[in-house]
């Protein structure tokens, strides 16, 4: 559920129309709704109601927007990072150093040190390499770094290959294989302190199947770890959990029902669990608002060209991913079109041969689902402005991200021997 809906012949974000969002900031732009988020937030922690003291720790890689950081960390939940600038944004927002996991295969050795003087719950290492540089920069520090290690299970995702993180030739984490040995390599090195193990197998997970069979794997992993003495605190069980995109798309299964089986699963692990959800709170707390530049005739159907385009929303161009595409003011009359945005390239098309609502030159249109991996991934490809954000709660609204030119001739200075 999202809080876009249609009002007096035209979407409203709760209270705001979107018209005078475009009115106001101008297009394209996205259009986040506070409502939502704390809504998402909300059904996931009841889903998660029996477990000891869950931490939910937001992927701040799907939104890094600081009031989107914001309201999720009023709400209760931490972050799970893979930069230091989502470290600082997540401390800035009011994310306690308890809620946070830092992840991601690339930290560095300044990145650790930030992280370990401002404090964390642990940092999920995945290398043995990684371990020994982590080392090196806690005992220069005289302190002690809490850590987990992330392990490859091994296990398809069933998702895109290029949001599949758990299978065997995927860069990410530990085979399986050798988590016993890993584990007692890094219990021998100065200034760690071993807190728990992690998995993670992929993004928009449409089955639970998958995930059961990793956590299964990760189940009998924590039970051979406690054998060899291993004292755990945590176990991460990732993120993943798909979202609803649109008509035809698959449905994924509820946070309720996600909730049931990682309950029925790890009944017996006496262990305190994390989960990073990131597209799951806030893919549908947002939408992409555009403006229809023309309507060009086609060869079968016609190019509706909006002013919104790839480096505003990568993800159909990267992904094929599918997006619903609606008018901001709906009408019974229907058109089939493709639609694209003004980018030099063929990939710059966000939907083919797709029914909508009819739209003419100047009409306003919006892309659902946006909120996660959209404005996080955008680019000033083709010399346009990074794209302004905006946050509704209610009846309020405010420009969270304002629209930057990063073609501004007074931001990119010649060197001396060009003036």
């Amino acid at each position: 559920m999202d809080h876009f809906n249609l009002k007096d012949g035209s979407i409203h974000c709760e209270d705001v129309p979107l018209e005078v969002i475009a009115d106001e900031v101008g297009t394209p732009v996205y259009v986040y709704s506070a409502a939502t988020l704390r809504r998402h937030a909300r059904v996931l922690q009841e889903a998660l109601t029996g477990l000891e003291d869950p931490l939910i720790a937001y992927a701040v890689k799907a939104n890094p927007n600081p009031a989107v950081l914001s309201i999720l960390a009023r709400a209760g939940l931490g972050a799970d990072i893979v930069s230091i600038g989502e470290y600082r944004a997540s401390r800035a927002a009011g994310m306690s150093p308890e809620t946070i996991l830092f992840s991601g295969v690339g930290k560095t050795g300044e990145e650790m040190a930030e992280a370990l003087s401002g404090g964390l719950k642990q940092f999920n290492l995945e290398s043995i390499e990684e371990a020994h540089t982590l080392s090196i920069v806690a005992r220069s520090m005289d302190m002690e770094a809490p850590v987990a290690l992330r392990i490859n299970p091994d296990v398809e995702a069933g998702t895109h290959a290029k949001i599949t993180t758990g299978t065997a030739d995927n860069k990410f984490g530990l085979p399986a294989a050798d988590a016993i040995a890993a584990f007692q390599a890094v219990r021998d090195l100065p200034n760690l302190k071993v807190t728990g193990v992690t998995v993670h197998i992929g993004s928009q997970l449409t089955s639970l199947a998958p995930l059961e069979a990793a956590f299964d794997r990760l189940g009998a992993l924590i039970s051979d770890l406690r054998n060899e003495g291993f004292a755990l605190e945590i176990a991460d069980l990732g993120g993943g959990l798909g979202v609803p995109y649109g008509p035809g798309q698959p449905e994924p299964p509820s946070p309720a029902e996600y909730g049931a089986m990682v309950k029925r699963v790890t009944k017996d692990w006496s262990i305190r669990l994390a989960f990073e959800p990131g597209r799951l709170i806030s893919g549908n707390a947002g939408v992409l608002l555009s403006r229809a530049v023309r309507v060009k005739p086609g060869e079968v159907h016609p190019w509706l060209i909006v002013d919104a385009a790839m480096n505003d929303l990568m993800r159909p161009a990267l992904y094929d991913a599918y997006h619903h595409v609606d008018a901001v003011r709906p009408s019974a009359s229907k058109m089939t079109a493709h639609v694209v945005g003004p980018v030099c390239e063929s990939g710059d098309t966000f939907a083919m041969a797709r029914e909508l609502d009819r739209v003419e030159e100047g009409d306003l249109i919006f892309f659902r689902t946006a909120g996660a991996y959209g404005a996080a991934m955008s680019s000033g490809y083709n010399s346009r402005p990074l794209t302004p954000e905006v946050l509704i709660d209610g009846d309020r609204w405010a420009l969270v991200r304002r629209r930057l030119d990063l073609a501004d001739a007074a931001s990119l200075p010649l060197p001396e021997w060009l003036r």
